[in-house]
Parts: C-alpha cells; sequence; structure tokens
C-alpha cells in the first residue's frame, strides 16, 4: 500500500496561509485523514504539538520521505468551523478552479494584525471596614488622589480606568501602592467594535397578512423538514423582508444562526435598520467599507456566539457562525453576488453548499429570479413560494406604457425624453410629488443600433449583439465573428445607426434645462465614491430636498420612497444589447425593478419606459409585470441556443502582456478541449456533448496592458466541463500567461 501525504496549514492565522506543510499520513488513522480534517502535529525544531488542518492529500512526497514527520492524531471530536469552511475551500478550488490556498484565503476570515481594543478595570478587593479605615488616614495624610479613589471605591465595587486616570486625576503611580496592599486589582476585557452601536429596538411587531403568512409557514415548515433549498419570489412590494425575519425568529429560538446577503454595500444600512427593530444588538454587519478592526471584531462575536445574525453583501456568506442554520440570499439574481477575483465563485451555489455541509437551509429571494432559480425551481430542485400582492393594502402596482423611440424620431423629437415622459414630468412636479430617472446602463457595452427600426447588429452565429471597437470593427465576444462598423443599417437600410452614448450628466443637464425650477439630485458611481455617499443623497430625496433624482441601477434596488408616483426608464435598450446571452434577463429584471419604485404608499405610481425596440419580449414582460411569460420565452431561447441554466457554460480567460502568447496558449487550450469533445460524441440528433466555441478576444480585449482572450465551452453534462477545467489545469502553463474559469451551471 502507498503511503499517504497531507498538505496542512498550522493552527488558522493570516500568515499560515501563505503555506502549508507536508506530513505522512500513518496507516492506522489513514480512514479519518480527509480535507478539513483537524489534527495534531508535530512541528518546530522542539516538535511541539500543534493543531493543524488538512487541506490536501496526496501520494507523491514533495521531498525526502525520511525527513517527513507523521500525523500524531485526527482529533475526533466536534468539528471546528473551521474544519467546514476548509472544506468549503475545497469544493470552492474544484468547482470554479484556483489554487488552494486562493480558495482559503476566499473563506477564512483570517486574523489581521489589528490592535485588539482593550478595557481596564479597578475592582475593589478590599471589605469597606477596610477601605473606610484607610480612607481617614488617607485624609490627615492629605493624600487627595488616593482620597478621591478610596471615595470611588466606597461608592462602587468596579471602576473603569479611564475614569480613575482622567475624570478622578488619579495617576497610575498614584494608586499603585493601594494595589500593592491589596485594596482592588486591575481586570482587562477585551472590547469589541460595534459598528451598529447605538441603534434603538423598537419592540412593535408587524402583523403578516394571509400571503405572508402561508409563504413564512411554508418555509419554516420545510426548515423542519428536509431543509431543501427555497426560493421566494414575491412582486416589488409585497413584503418578502418580513417573511425572511418570521424565518429567521423561529430558526434563532432554536439556537441557530443565520446570514442575510445582500447585494451591495448601498443597501446594507436600510436592511440592518429593519432586522435591529426586531432583533436587537443580536444583530450585526459585514461589508468591505468597515475597518479590518470592526471586520475582525464582527467576526469573532459570531464565532463567540454573541450574535445570531449576520448582514451584509458576499463575504458575510464566509461568517464563521459555529451553528448556521440558516442563509438567506435577497435580491438573488443581482450580479453582484458573482466573485470578479479568483475564485471566481457565485454566492448561491456557494451558499447551498455550505448549507448542506452545516445541515442548514439556503432561501432565494427576488421580485425577478434569475432564470437559473426559476428553471430549478420548475424542476424540483428547489422549493417555490410566491407573493402575488403588495404588502399595503393601498399600495397596487403602478400603470405602465411603452414609448415608441423611432416614432419620437421621425416625428423630429431628437431629445433624451419623449413627449410623453415630459408631459408626466411636469404633471407631477406641479402635483409636489416625485420622480425617479433611471438610465439603464449596466452592461453597456459599445453596441450599434439602428434609431429608425430598433434593430441591433447581431453576431449571426451566438445571437448577441457585436461590440464596437477602436478600431472601426464590431466583434462578438463568444465566437470572434467580425465586421466593419456598417454605415447603413444592414435590416432596413436607414442612415441613422450609431452607438448610444447618453449618461446620467448628460440628462441631469437636461432635466434642469428643461425644468429649471426643480431640485435635482444625481446618483451614480461619481457621487457616491465617498463613504456615506449613497446614504446622503438617498436621505436627502427621502426627506424632500429635490423633486428628481436621476441614476443607473443604484437608485432602483430596495428603496421606497412613498412620494414617487413617476419613473421614467430613459433607455430600456442599453442592458438588452449589451452583448450576452443573458442581456434579456437582465432588461428585464432591471425595468422591473425600476417600475417598482412608483407607487409604493397609497399615491397611484405611473411608468414611462422608452425603447427603440418596444416590441421585445422582455420589455412587452416588464410593462407588463409577466414574469412567467417572460420566463418562459427566455428558457426556450436558452434551450434553443444550449446556453445556461439549460446547459452548463465554463469559460476561461486567458491573459498576457505577449498578445501572442495569449494567443497561442489560447490555441492549445482549444486543441484539448476538441479533442475532448470529439471523444464525447454526439447525442441522437447529431449535437455535439460538449461544444467549443472561440478563443476570441475578449470583452475589453486589453487591460493594463494584458492581452486577453476568451474561450467558451457548453455541455448538459456538468461532470465534463469539471472534467475539461481539470485537464486545462494540468497544462504546461507558460510562467508569463495567466488564466481564471468562470463556471455557469
Amino acid at each position: 500500500m502507498k503511503k499517504l501525504y497531507a498538505d496542512i496549514i498550522v493552527d488558522i492565522v493570516h500568515m499560515a496561509l501563505d503555506r502549508c506543510f507536508q506530513y505522512e499520513v500513518p496507516e492506522e488513522i489513514a480512514a479519518d485523514a480527509a480535507v478539513g480534517s483537524r489534527v495534531r502535529i508535530p512541528f518546530g525544531k522542539a516538535d511541539t504539538l500543534r493543531d493543524g488542518y488538512i487541506i490536501g492529500l496526496t501520494e507523491t512526497p514533495e521531498y525526502d520521505p525520511e525527513k517527513i514527520k507523521k500525523i500524531e492524531s485526527v482529533c475526533g471530536d466536534a468539528v471546528p468551523i473551521e474544519s467546514q469552511l476548509i472544506r468549503l475551500a475545497a469544493w470552492m478550488r474544484e468547482t470554479y478552479g484556483s489554487t488552494m490556498i486562493q480558495a482559503l484565503k476566499t473563506v477564512l476570515p483570517a486574523r489581521r494584525n489589528v490592535k485588539t481594543v482593550r478595557k481596564r478595570y479597578l475592582v475593589r478587593t478590599a471589605e469597606r471596614e477596610q477601605c473606610g479605615a484607610l480612607l481617614e488616614e488617607l485624609r490627615r495624610k492629605k493624600q487627595k488622589a488616593r482620597v478621591r479613589l478610596l471615595e470611588a471605591f466606597l461608592e462602587d465595587e468596579v471602576l473603569p480606568y479611564e475614569m480613575v486616570v482622567h475624570k478622578l486625576r488619579v495617576s497610575p503611580a498614584s494608586f499603585a501602592p493601594l494595589e500593592e496592599m491589596g485594596i482592588f486589582r486591575i481586570q482587562t476585557e477585551e472590547s469589541y467594535r460595534n459598528p451598529i452601536r447605538g441603534l434603538k429596538q423598537e419592540t412593535s411587531s408587524i402583523v403578516l397578512n394571509g400571503e405572508q403568512r402561508a409563504a413564512a409557514d411554508g418555509l419554516i415548515a420545510s426548515w423542519e423538514g428536509d431543509r431543501k433549498p427555497c426560493l421566494l419570489y414575491g412582486i416589488t412590494g409585497s413584503g418578502k423582508t418580513e417573511v425572511y425575519m418570521e424565518l429567521i425568529s423561529h430558526v434563532t429560538a432554536r439556537g441557530k444562526q443565520a446570514i442575510v446577503m445582500i447585494p451591495e454595500i448601498a443597501l446594507t444600512w436600510q436592511t440592518v435598520m429593519r432586522f435591529y427593530r426586531r432583533f436587537g444588538d443580536r444583530v450585526s454587519i459585514v461589508h468591505s467599507r468597515l475597518s479590518a478592526g470592526e471586520k475582525s471584531d464582527q467576526f469573532a462575536r459570531a464565532r463567540k456566539g454573541e450574535i445570531d445574525i449576520m448582514i451584509g453583501p458576499r463575504s458575510a456568506l464566509f461568517t464563521p457562525f459555529p451553528d448556521l442554520g440558516l442563509v438567506i440570499i435577497d435580491e438573488e439574481h443581482e450580479t453582484a453576488y458573482q466573485s470578479e477575483t479568483v475564485p471566481r465563485y457565485h454566492a448561491v451555489p456557494a451558499a447551498i453548499e455550505r448549507c448542506r455541509m452545516a445541515g442548514a437551509m439556503t432561501v432565494l429571494g427576488s421580485a425577478t429570479p434569475s432564470a437559473s432559480s426559476y428553471y430549478k425551481a420548475q424542476n424540483g430542485e428547489y422549493r417555490l413560494f410566491q407573493l402575488r400582492t403588495r404588502a399595503k393594502e393601498k399600495s397596487v402596482l403602478p400603470s405602465v406604457e411603452i414609448v415608441d423611440l423611432r416614432e419620437e424620431l421621425r416625428s423630429g423629437n431628437r431629445t433624451i425624453f419623449s413627449r410623453r415622459l415630459a408631459g408626466l414630468m411636469e404633471e407631477t412636479l406641479a402635483r409636489k410629488e416625485q420622480i425617479l430617472l433611471f438610465l439603464n446602463r449596466r452592461g453597456y457595452a459599445g453596441f450599434v443600433s439602428c434609431r429608425s427600426c430598433g434593430e441591433a447588429v447581431k453576431c449571426p452565429h451566438c445571437d448577441v449583439s457585436l461590440t464596437a471597437h477602436r478600431d472601426g470593427m464590431l466583434r462578438c465576444h463568444y465566437c470572434g465573428y467580425e465586421i466593419p462598423v456598417p454605415r447603413t443599417c444592414p435590416s432596413c437600410g436607414s442612415k441613422y445607426i450609431a452607438g448610444f452614448g447618453t449618461g446620467t450628466q448628460k440628462v441631469e443637464a437636461m432635466v434642469k434645462k428643461i425644468f429649471p425650477e426643480a431640485g435635482v439630485l444625481r446618483m451614480d458611481m461619481d457621487t457616491t465614491s465617498k463613504k456615506g455617499g449613497h446614504d446622503a443623497i438617498l436621505s436627502a430625496f427621502a426627506d424632500g430636498k429635490a423633486d428628481i433624482l436621476i441614476g443607473t441601477q443604484m437608485i432602483v434596488k430596495g428603496h421606497d420612497f412613498p412620494k414617487v408616483t413617476l419613473v421614467g426608464i430613459l433607455a430600456a435598450d442599453l442592458s438588452l444589447n449589451s452583448g450576452g446571452y443573458e442581456s434579456g434577463e437582465r432588461t428585464f429584471q432591471l425595468i422591473t425593478q425600476a417600475a417598482g419604485r412608483a407607487g409604493r404608499d397609497s399615491l397611484p405610481g405611473r411608468v414611462v419606459i422608452q425603447s427603440y425596440n418596444p416590441s421585445h419580449y422582455s420589455i412587452e414582460a416588464a410593462a407588463s409585470q409577466d414574469y412567467d411569460g417572460f420566463y418562459w420565452h427566455e428558457i426556450l431561447y436558452r434551450r434553443l441556443l444550449h446556453y445556461p441554466p439549460v446547459y452548463g457554460m465554463l469559460s476561461l480567460l486567458i491573459t498576457s502582456k505577449e498578445e501572442a502568447l495569449a494567443e497561442r496558449m489560447a490555441g492549445r487550450v482549444k486543441e484539448l478541449a476538441e479533442e475532448l469533445s470529439w471523444e464525447a460524441g454526439k447525442d441522437e440528433k447529431g449535437i455535439e456533448l460538449l461544444e467549443v466555441i472561440g478563443p476570441a478576444k475578449a470583452q475589453i480585449a486589453r487591460i493594463n496592458d494584458h492581452y486577453r482572450y476568451v474561450i467558451y465551452a457548453k455541455s448538459e453534462d456538468r461532470g465534463m466541463l469539471l472534467e475539461l477545467k481539470n485537464k486545462i489545469e494540468q497544462i504546461e502553463w507558460d510562467r508569463h500567461v495567466m488564466y481564471q474559469f468562470d463556471m455557469s451551471v
């Protein structure tokens, strides 16, 4: 039998994550040794026994086997949270491709070199009689500082160190003799930074309506049962948050902890306020704007059981709760849940995997569920719960109308506002109500479209919009197909064909010119770059300090402004022609979310959608709030063109400072993938079981002087994509070339 060796990290400290140590696994404990197992190992020159964690197993020693030490034992006690997170890192490394160290640094809340906040106290140890007698003696000797200290001790047995030094003005040199006499002792306690300290808890509870009660009861029954992943689909304003809180209350009452994930920092404060009102200081937050000390302290509080609920974006998933019972992912359709760094994991499958390991349950929530999640709900992989009506009795969905910008152009209107929208804005301002103007710029990638017929120039092979490049070419970033930018529309021959160039600043200038008396706020990356920028703008608008709020997607997520009665969606086509297979889905989601901001209280709402392609199914479905109609159209499109979620898709990004080298490595990967495709064969319809597309230049072909190429592979068999990923990792890669995977399953 071959010897087995384990790669082990010693303890869980920041520096340990930069390397691991190899140990031999004795035959008698080999059956108990697994990735994530906690072990006792001899460490250092003195062979001091230390705790470590197995992060990999192999039959190949890294150096002379005679010099490799043996594992002392596998710890068979309760599995600590570190072991679970290490197993999650191993799953992420296998699923998404990365080194184990990269995955570990993602999931483990490493202890950082941050200053620990400690509080010191002077605790009286002498009896009152002894203190009283000593006090009389000190008064006779006129030792005023010590007199003040003894007088304070007769009132309180415990005195804060800072109060003694600064308020009582007793120096350490003055009170040291009293400590030596045994009058008191100094006690030190660690104090954790709390980013939400000072909020006021409210005891009032919200009574759920019938739909909310049914959804909450169903989710609780699932949690008490097999804890299968659940999808809560509720229209905008239907009260999903109240259902979440009811479920969390049930889970935490049974000694478990909960993680609530939100897509962006901009939503953190609003969300935590709602949860704090109900759960008090058992709630905390974590996000990128916190200091290193604040983040470290929140994870320490979670580990010690001082909090039950953690709220935050993607990184909140790795909160080291010892007894996790629930993970809620709100607005689960958002692309912010996809990591942009290696490993490029998606928070939804990662949360489901963590819950599987912990025996917990995942709940996904959205007014516009991702096609992937709804597909899994339809196939029985998730349980589906629905909220079809708004929670407030007087609140109804707004009336929505679509304006055809082609007609506006033909009538001579070349401004960014249709005549209908401009008229409604004037009426709304006259009634002293508020307006949101949403510029749908997400995914904007320099597409070219016709203003006369509304058609964008698309790839004939991939059915996605071609992207304009500075060299005057239009390219597909899936297969590499390219053509020169046409001077007339290929569909109708019109000369009105160009890229779209409107931004939020241009919209703001136009609004101020047309409505000079209106108060205007703009919310985009420029105006929110400073800390607190989001809150300052949203608070000012909520307080009625402006009549019109202009912005990109950040203004349409989860915000509730009772006086907003008009929403104008200025350019629905921007995300529709973003060059990706998910463009229709993104467009439907953004328009639906934007429309949902209107009429959320008793005042009726109106929405105007401006589009050059008003008959597109995603725009029509969003206008009628018809998610089911959109979904079945979209899933048919995905099935026909073999896109996720019906098929799995693996993408590989290859980068290098030498373009020829990046192109050559992309060619090698293409050969390997095609070889595996040939071995896999075709199905009964003659379709390849593993389809390979590319290589092609990436959407942004060069960043920081690194040239970028992409290759895609599609298959219904997700295992085949993992096999391809593993084979690509085994290629002898040139050290001047970097690569990263993105798995959509």
